[in-house]
């Protein structure tokens, strides 16, 4: 009896203290620190291939464009691959059957002084401006126009901007530039994805 009592003693004590050193190692295991890594991906730009107009969708098939009978005499004419544009009060003109039809600049087209209002932009260590959709960036005593790089942000679009549907998807598209909307700090922005072809 005395044995099988040392015995059940023994066999406790052994339990209890491998239990304890369980409990401990299990302690030592949950008081060390924990290292999250937070890893950052840095989005680098390509030239996007442009989306085919026919995947595109407009919300408003057909467009009303308002032309106006005369523009200002201030008016400034600038030759751009032999058409004139006339640039007058923010906007830019084509002299159309008598008529000036508003038009938006291709890149490469250039002025001299950035349209009142614009926005700049800094974006992947570049600044450049914007007006209504319009995207500039100085070259030499010139602002010349350009196309925005994929990523960029904007907080307003264009006033003529219209809306689209690629596979289902709804964006904006503006002078062949597609934009989606996006929150930044609970702020309501959009970012060019890419763009569709000429």
């Amino acid at each position: 009896m005395k044995t099988i009592l040392k015995t059940t003693i023994a066999l406790l004590l052994l339990v209890g203290f491998s239990t304890t050193s369980v409990a401990q190692n299990n302690n030592k295991k949950n008081n060390t620190k924990r290292t999250t890594v937070t890893k950052t991906v840095t989005k680098t730009t390509t030239k996007a291939k442009p989306i085919s107009r026919s995947k595109v969708t407009y919300k408003t098939p057909t467009r009303k464009v308002v032309s106006v009978r005369s523009i200002p005499k201030s008016s400034v004419a600038i030759k751009h691959n032999g058409v004139s544009i006339y640039y007058t009060n923010n906007s830019f003109f084509r002299l159309n059957g008598g008529r000036y039809l508003p038009v938006v600049p291709s890149a490469g087209f250039q002025i001299r002084t950035l349209p009142v209002g614009y926005k700049r932009i800094n974006f992947n260590n570049r600044s450049y401006y914007s007006h209504n959709g319009i995207y500039f960036a100085k070259v030499n005593n010139y602002y010349q126009v350009i196309n925005p790089e994929i990523g960029t942000i904007v907080y307003e679009l264009p006033q003529d901007v219209e809306k689209v549907v690629i596979d289902g998807a709804r964006y904006y598209e503006f002078n062949n530039v597609l934009y989606e909307k996006i929150q930044i700090d609970g702020t309501r922005a959009y970012e060019v994805i890419g763009f569709i072809e000429n």
